[in-house]
């Protein structure tokens, strides 16, 4: 019987999925994935996914599907209920959806790991590719984000980008545990966290290290 293509897919995204959470995206040998799928035929993987990106970002698929329907209704009730001024549901609307993943037995768990190593790249990556589209969920938090900080912390502090990439970390440092019956404690404060990050005050030392910097000759590195 010929090998079903779907059923192939599947089996490859499964075992990048494992292998990219447990020893990274860049460790892991495409060989290495074909074997651990069971995939006999040593060129499945890139007929399928044309090579390592392609397959990464059907992981992403695989999951991303799910947390944006859940970022999006939390971010339509937020609209809806006018709270334009509250910033704690608008930051629990970035984190749990993201953090459903943790009770996901079909690779949720590897999905948050493999977030994290994402957001900790320095160079543009898939992730950051997705939260540029403004029909991504991500962009339209950053939107509703945005007004509720001063405009440096958005402009040269990046702190919604802190924001997602302490959100990541935390999930992925818990998915790496074993399974917790009930993850609401760390969810509520995981949400408190990453509102603190988007939340803190301007100390006189930032802000003078910021009107230092404004003055000096222009950089290139960034913030």
């Amino acid at each position: 019987m010929a090998p079903n293509p779907e059923a192939t897919q599947q089996q490859l995204i499964g075992a990048a999925e494992a292998l990219f959470a447990t020893r990274g995206i860049d460790a892991v040998s495409l060989r290495e994935i074909t074997v651990a799928a069971g995939v006999r035929n040593s060129t499945a993987l890139q007929y399928h996914f044309g090579g390592r990106e392609g397959l990464l970002r059907a992981v992403l698929r695989k999951h991303h599907v799910d947390v944006e329907l859940r970022r999006h209704a939390l971010l339509d009730e937020y609209e809806a209920a006018l709270r334009t001024a509250e910033l704690r549901p608008l930051v629990a609307a970035f984190v749990r959806p993201a953090a459903s993943k943790l009770a996901d037995p079909d690779g949720g768990r590897e999905y948050l790991r493999i977030m994290a190593q994402l957001v900790n790249r320095p160079e543009i990556t898939e992730a950051e590719r997705i939260r540029s589209d403004p029909r991504d969920s991500t962009y339209r938090w950053r939107q509703f984000v945005a007004p509720q900080l001063p405009e440096v912390a958005v402009k040269r502090l990046h702190r919604r980008f802190t924001a997602i990439r302490v959100t990541f970390i935390e999930l992925a440092r818990r998915a790496e545990l074993t399974p917790s019956r009930d993850d609401r404690l760390f969810t509520s404060h995981l949400i408190d966290l990453v509102q603190s990050v988007l939340d803190a005050p301007l100390s006189e030392e930032t802000l003078g290290l910021l009107a230092a910097k404004k003055r000096a000759p222009a950089r290139s590195d960034r913030t």
